[in-house]
C-alpha cells in the first residue's frame, strides 16, 4: 500500500502562545520586558523553570533547568512563581479571539489552540488563511497586549499545522502543503517532528531511518512491523502525509495531584494534613467535571529513594472529598516510613458520570456527603478558592497552592 501526500487546501491553524506564562507576566508588568524572566514552580535554588522569556531562553536557560543553574547562567535573571488566575485570564481572552473566526476552536493546553477552517465564515468569504493569521495576530495583540506574540501554523492536519507553527519562533507563521513539504522535511531533523522523542528517535534510527525525509519515505510495513511493531505505525503514515488521525478526543480517566514536602518528615499526622488538601484539589477537579470515582491511589517517595504506592478498588464510587480522604487515609496508614516522605499523591480513578447516579439511602438527609460536598463548591466558587475547608486544613492557605498544569486546561 502506498498513500498520495494529502494535496487537499490546507484548513487546521495551530496557534501557540510565545513563552506562555513568562510573556504574560512581562506584558503585565513593563519592567520586566527585554529582560530574561524565568516562571518557575518554587524560587528556591531547587525549583525547575516552567517557562522561561525568550530573553532568558538567549542565555541558553530551557524549561526543566533549576533555579540555581538558570541563575549560574544568567545571573540577572528575574524568577517568578505562578500565577494561575493570570494565565487562564489570558486563555479565555485568547480562546474568545479565536472563536470570533469559527465555532471550531480545540483547546490543546492553556496556550495552544487547534482551529478547523472548514466550515468558517472567514473561507467562504474568500480570505486566504495567511491573512486570517495575521488578522488573528493583530486581534491577539489588542485584547492580550501589545507585548504579547503567537506563532501560527497552518497545514492540512494537525500534525502539519503544530509543525509550522514551531518553524520560526517567535511571532512566527508557516504554511505546510503538499507542495512545500519535502522541503520542510530536508530542512528537520527527528527530533523537530511533534511527538518525535529520544526513545522514537532510537527507535527509527535502529531502523536505518534517520531523518523526516527517511521517515517520510519509509514503507508502511517497516514502520507498522519493524518500528512502531503496532497500529501506531499506520497512524504515522498517514501524519507525516497530511491525513488527519489526531482528531480524536478521548475520555478522562483520572484525577490526581502531588506535592513535593518542603519540611521532609515522617509524621503521619502532618501527612494527614496535606493529603487532605490533595484530596480537596482532586476532589473539586473531578466534581467540576461531573464524576464520581471507584478507586484511589496514594503513593508516597522518600528521602533515601524508596517508593511506596497502593490502589484501591471501592465497593462504591467516591465523590466528596471526605469520601475520598477517607480511603486515601486509610492507604497511608498501610504506607512504612523507612525514611522522611518527600513528595505525596493522590489519584481517583475508574471515573463514572456522576448522572445519572443511583439514589443512596442518605440522599437528602444530613449524612447524603454528595450534597454537602455540592454546597461547599458552591460557596468556594462564589467567595473564593478554599473559603470553607475541613478543619483538618485550617491555616494550610499558602501551601499546596493552585498551580498550572502542562497540557490541562484547569488549574491543579
Amino acid at each position: 500500500m502506498k498513500l498520495e501526500l494529502n494535496y487537499n487546501r490546507p484548513l487546521v491553524m495551530h496557534v501557540d502562545l510565545n513563552s506562555c506564562f513568562a510573556m504574560i507576566e512581562q506584558q503585565a508588568n513593563p519592567l520586566l520586558r527585554n529582560r530574561p524572566v524565568g516562571v518557575a514552580a518554587y524560587d528556591t535554588p531547587k525549583g525547575i523553570i516552567l517557562a522561561a522569556s525568550y530573553d532568558a531562553k538567549a542565555k541558553g536557560i530551557k524549561v526543566g533547568v533549576s533555579v540555581r543553574e538558570a541563575r549560574l547562567m544568567c545571573p540577572g535573571i528575574v524568577i517568578m512563581t505562578p500565577d494561575p488566575d493570570k494565565y487562564f485570564d489570558a486563555h479565555r481572552r485568547f480562546r474568545h479571539v479565536l472563536e470570533r473566526y469559527t465555532s471550531e476552536v480545540t483547546p490543546k493546553s492553556v496556550d495552544e489552540f487547534v482551529i478547523d477552517f472548514s466550515g468558517s465564515p472567514a473561507i467562504r468569504e474568500g480570505l486566504a488563511l495567511e491573512e486570517v493569521g495575521r488578522r488573528i495576530k493583530q486581534d491577539i495583540k489588542d485584547s492580550l497586549g501589545e507585548y504579547v506574540t503567537v506563532n501560527v501554523g497552518i497545514g492540512p492536519n494537525r500534525f502539519l499545522a503544530k509543525l509550522a507553527a514551531g518553524l520560526h519562533k517567535p511571532d512566527g507563521m508557516d504554511t505546510i502543503d503538499a507542495a512545500n513539504l519535502r522541503n520542510i522535511y530536508a530542512g528537520l531533523e527527528l527530533m523537530d517532528l511533534p511527538g518525535i522523542n529520544r526513545r522514537y528517535n532510537a527507535r527509527l534510527n535502529l531502523a536505518g531511518i534517520y531523518t523526516p525525509l527517511d521517515f517520510l519515505d519509509a514503507p508502511l510495513h517497516k514502520l507498522k512491523g519493524e518500528v512502531f511493531k503496532s497500529i501506531n505505525g499506520f497512524y504515522w503514515y498517514l501524519r507525516l502525509r497530511g491525513h488527519e488521525i489526531d482528531a480524536v478526543k478521548f475520555g478522562r480517566k483520572s484525577f490526581g495531584q502531588q506535592y513535593a514536602i518542603g519540611q521532609k518528615t515522617t509524621d503521619r499526622n502532618e501527612l494527614s494534613r496535606l493529603l487532605m488538601k490533595l484530596c480537596e484539589k482532586a476532589g473539586r477537579r473531578l466534581r467540576q467535571a461531573d464524576y464520581q470515582a471507584q478507586g484511589i491511589y496514594f503513593w508516597l517517595t522518600y528521602e533515601n529513594r524508596a517508593y511506596w504506592a497502593k490502589r484501591r478498588t471501592l465497593p462504591a464510587a467516591v465523590y466528596s472529598t471526605q469520601d475520598i480522604f477517607r480511603q486515601a487515609y486509610s492507604l497511608l496508614m498501610e504506607a512504612p516510613m523507612p525514611a522522611r516522605a518527600t513528595n505525596i499523591g493522590v489519584t481517583v480513578f475508574g471515573l463514572t458520570p456522576l448522572n445519572p447516579r443511583q439514589l443512596g439511602l442518605f440522599d437528602d438527609t444530613r449524612l447524603d456527603t454528595h450534597s454537602l460536598a455540592f454546597a461547599a463548591d458552591q460557596i468556594n466558587d462564589r467567595y473564593g478558592e478554599f473559603t470553607l475547608v475541613p478543619a483538618l486544613m485550617a491555616n494550610m492557605q499558602d501551601i499546596i497552592v493552585k498551580r498550572v498544569a502542562f497540557g490541562q486546561l484547569e488549574a491543579r
